[in-house]
């Protein structure tokens, strides 16, 4: 009896474990600047590349991916409107595991504000845009 209890306890947290580890996250960034300006966005992983796009006011990007094993997956993005370039990193999941476990949502507005929705307290909060030189 206690070796079976004790497998179905090793076998339940595998199951947990396994199914975290892949599950699916969904990403969205909008584009919230003020007076119809389009934005351009270009995100990507060590293995993803989502090119360039760009964004009208109120558009959004979206894509979907699963944490790797290790738990090290990062997607970063660079954005440029007008002369202001900045870069952020969109998936960490460092930071983002629990904060947006299944959907990482993002509005960027006007001077470099950028706000993530987090999962866990169902609030919005602010993060910082890191300012790029011009290329």
């Amino acid at each position: 009896m206690m070796s079976t209890l004790k497998s179905f306890v090793i076998f339940s947290l595998w199951l947990y474990f396994a199914s975290s580890i892949h599950a699916k996250v969904h990403v969205r960034v909008i584009n919230m600047l003020q007076d119809g300006r389009s934005m351009n966005i270009h995100c990507q992983s060590k293995d993803d590349d989502l090119g360039n796009i760009i964004l009208k006011n109120g558009d959004e990007i979206e894509w979907s991916f699963s944490d790797n094993f290790w738990g090290t997956t990062l997607f970063f993005c660079d954005v440029q409107w007008e002369n202001l370039n900045y870069h952020f990193d969109v998936y960490s999941n460092a930071r983002d595991h629990k904060r947006c476990h299944s959907e990482c949502r993002w509005m960027i507005s006007d001077y470099g504000l950028l706000y993530g929705y987090d999962q866990e307290s169902g609030k919005w909060s602010s993060f910082p845009l890191k300012p790029m030189r011009a290329s």
